[in-house]
């Protein structure tokens, strides 16, 4: 009797052994999904690890279940995505199921089986193929006028007209029902009954769900201009030396063109490429540029693409026609590449490339580089504002570093406009959150058929809703956060967990009236807006409007071609999009970042802020920013208004050094959640005792969170400091023992136990 290993698509660590039969035996394969039974009555696809073996791995034979049956005639997992799931795990200390049920699309696992689409095809049957039986049939119809209208009509579209004899003349094309029924005017009863008449007949055929992008066109590739061309060299002599460089180019230096370029060199030594984005929002726009140059040799991988979609780019992928470039969002890692060349990923500090939750919880450009580094190829990461982490390897020689420090045709990097927002209020001469100096800057934009984009870090209408007289504010029943106001549904919104609560009509608590909202979402920007301006057609970007990939398109789309003049948004403005007509950018809160009780706050805050700062001025005249703060003073503020990026980075970085963090140090948090508080504090704090035998000092904590209960579940987090250089596997082992051991209690039965490994 022969045994496989497989992973089962659940939170479960490491494999399970099945027994397999010999007829079976001969069509398993590493890579090969199979059916298998767990526990009395569940079924579940898993993946075999590797070819049958003659071992139950300590399991006595009667314990071992029977393989059901072997899904797969050829493997589904190539041997590199295999080698991948494994680092994943054991780096970020999750489970090689967690990994498999995130890889996979969901219509290749049981639980949500694919179903190829299908279409309705109309054929000619096999005696009227030929002259004198089509002749018998129209005159069989010579009261049915429509009847002979539909059959002439489909004998054209098919080329079934052309027969001499029984010989076709031309080429016989298939036709859709759909196509005749509109190309023919007739409905589907007159197909129907030519159907009933013998004449035709309809069939079901599988159409790919796929987009063909045309075919490729190398010349549209524009010439580098002369820093583009330099940089372009820069690059290829550092990935000579280097696996790894830093393409560190302002804002709108035409760092996409210089993708494009080495896209083509991959491509002409016939490697595969993968380009990573942050946001699925930059696809919309990137997707035309490269589609336009690569054609149908282009695919798109994003999680707003349906199932059925996914899997279909999956097997395309595994096929010996794959696309030769992948464009897409951070789960595009997961896909097969048989000859990866090639990775490029943009805006590589954005912290969207990590995933948060569910596990596994990878970042997508670390996971990306060491594929990179399984295949042989090289990685490219290009952004205006680099990571500590990418700055800092660069400037200690770990990658090769290529600087772009000129805008495309030599355009000016905006002017930057510092408003002190706390003196303004003072005086009260701010209406709501926009400053006079934004509302004149905004008003000359509109007046001169210019674009605004005004950049808010909060959705909904209000973050909080509060009675002016007793102070009462709605709290999420299952988390430790206020409720956020949707106006236009009328509804306070945990952003948490979804939990909704009807907005009152008078306080719960002293049965006042007065309730209003505190702070201003998007929505409420949007809202105002139209106050001020009436004549301004003003559209929302964030989570609220985007939650379809058809959104994105029409919101980027209006807003490219000027059919809105003011776009309103959270983070996703500032990721990279590309409009030429954007005059004003407003950031109207920069202390809601800077604020933000985390050490990667002034990061990010300065990140976001040059990033969205970019967006101004992209063509033709210097574009203008206007900054509202309560904090001017402070250096960050200064430094994104001079563009100073090594400044900040070097400030930063003496932090970093002095309180023990990244790039000095390796980060990983451990959490504990418990439906009750005294069993997780318990549990944190005998966790938290072990770490500190095993650790020492290396150990914070347990402390709560900022958010300290989500989902009904109470949180712990425990942070463990490792100094570069200290062996991260037996550390990673130490910490999967302590957790063996906490588990192992009855008393912490069904305490969850997970770990984020270099948070963002």
């Amino acid at each position: 009797m022969k045994y496989i290993d497989v992973i089962l698509p659940l939170p479960l660590e490491g494999t399970f052994t099945y027994a397999v039969s010999d007829e079976l035996a001969a069509r398993v394969a590493m890579g090969v999904r199979v059916l298998v039974p767990l526990g009395k009555s569940k079924v579940y696809t898993a993946m075999c690890t590797g070819l049958p073996h003659d071992s139950t791995n300590g399991l006595s034979q009667e314990k071992v279940k029977f393989v059901i049956a072997v899904l797969d005639d050829s493997p589904m997992l190539l041997p590199q995505q295999m080698r991948l799931w494994q680092w994943m795990s054991a780096y970020y200390l999750a489970p090689l199921g967690d990994i498999f049920k995130a890889a996979l699309p969901s219509g290749l696992k049981r639980e949500e089986g694919y179903r190829p689409k299908m279409e309705t095809c109309v054929g000619l049957a096999e005696p009227f193929r030929n002259s004198r039986a089509l002749r018998i049939a129209f005159d069989s119809m010579a009261r049915a006028v429509k009847q002979q209208k539909a059959l002439a009509c489909f004998l054209g579209l098919t080329n079934w007209e052309s027969l001499d004899g029984d010989k076709p003349t031309a080429t016989i094309r298939e036709i859709t029902k759909e196509e005749l029924a509109n190309e023919s005017h007739c409905t589907a009863a007159i197909i129907k009954a030519l159907c009933d008449r013998k004449i035709l007949y309809t069939y079901e055929r599988e159409v790919g769900r796929l987009n063909e992008g045309g075919s490729c066109h190398p010349e549209l590739i524009k010439p580098l201009t002369e820093p583009q061309q330099d940089a372009y060299n820069q690059v290829l002599l550092q990935m000579m030396k280097k696996n790894v460089v830093l393409l560190h180019g302002v804002t709108s230096s035409g760092k996409t063109e210089l993708y494009i370029h080495l896209i083509e060199k991959a491509l002409n030594e016939h490697k595969q490429v993968l380009y990573l984005l942050p946001e699925i929002a930059l696809t919309v726009q990137i997707t035309s540029r490269l589609q336009r140059v690569f054609g149908n040799r282009l695919g798109i991988y994003h999680s707003k693409y349906s199932d059925a979609e996914r899997v279909e780019i999956w097997r395309k992928q595994l096929s010996t026609d794959p696309y030769d470039v992948i464009l897409g969002a951070r789960s595009a890692v997961f896909l097969p590449y048989q000859n990866l060349g090639l990775v490029i990923i943009d805006e590589e500090h954005e912290s969207n490339f990590k995933q948060q939750d569910p596990s596994p919880r990878y970042h997508a450009r670390s996971t990306a580089i060491v594929m990179a580094q399984m295949f042989g190829a090289k990685t490219i990461l290009g952004t205006a504002t680099p990571s500590m982490e990418s700055y800092y390897n660069a400037q200690t020689g770990k990658y090769g570093l290529v600087e772009l420090k000129t805008r495309y045709q030599g355009i000016q990097l905006p002017e930057i406009r510092v408003v002190n927002i706390k003196d303004l209020r003072r005086r009260k001469m701010m209406s709501g959150p926009f400053s006079p100096t934004l509302l004149a800057a905004m008003r000359e934009a509109l007046s001169n058929n210019k674009q605004v984009i005004l950049f808010q870090n909060r959705r909904g209408f209000a973050p909080m809703i509060e009675c002016r007289v007793c102070g009462w504010v709605p709290k999420c029943k299952n988390c430790d956060v206020s409720l956020t106001y949707h106006k236009r549904l009328n509804l306070l919104t945990c952003h948490y967990c979804g939990f909704t609560y009807t907005v009152p009509s008078s306080c719960p608590n002293c049965d006042n009236p007065n309730i209003s909202g505190r702070g201003y979402g998007t929505e409420k920007i949007e809202d105002l807006l139209s106050d001020i301006f009436p004549e301004a057609r003003v559209a929302r970007m964030d989570l609220d409007t985007t939650r379809t990939r058809n959104a994105y398109e029409r919101l980027i789309g209006d807003f490219s071609r000027g059919k809105t003049n003011v776009l309103v948004g959270t983070q996703m403005i500032s990721k990279g999009l590309d409009f030429e007509n954007v005059a004003v950018v407003g950031i109207l809160d920069a202390d809601s970042m800077l604020n933000y009780p985390d050490f990667r706050a002034y990061e990010h805050a300065f990140m976001m802020m040059s990033q969205v700062s970019g967006r101004a001025g992209r063509k033709g005249k210097r574009g203008l920013v206007i900054l509202q703060t309560k904090s001017p003073e402070l250096p960050v503020i200064q430094q994104v208004v001079h563009n100073n990026f090594h400044d900040f980075y070097n400030d930063l970085l003496e932090e970093r050094k002095m309180f023990h963090y990244p790039p000095f140090h390796h980060l990983t948090y451990v959490f504990l959640k418990h439906r009750q508080e005294p069993v997780v504090e318990a549990a944190a704090q005998e966790m938290g005792a072990k770490l500190r035998q095993l650790f020492g000092d290396r150990v914070l904590g347990p402390d709560k969170p900022s958010v300290a209960r989500v989902k009904a579940l109470s949180i712990r987090k425990i942070v463990v400091k490792l100094e570069i250089g200290v062996n991260l596997q037996s550390v990673r082992d130490r910490l999967r023992q302590v957790q063996q051991q906490m588990m192992q209690q009855p008393y912490y039965k069904s305490l969850q136990i997970y770990y984020d490994v270099d948070p963002v």
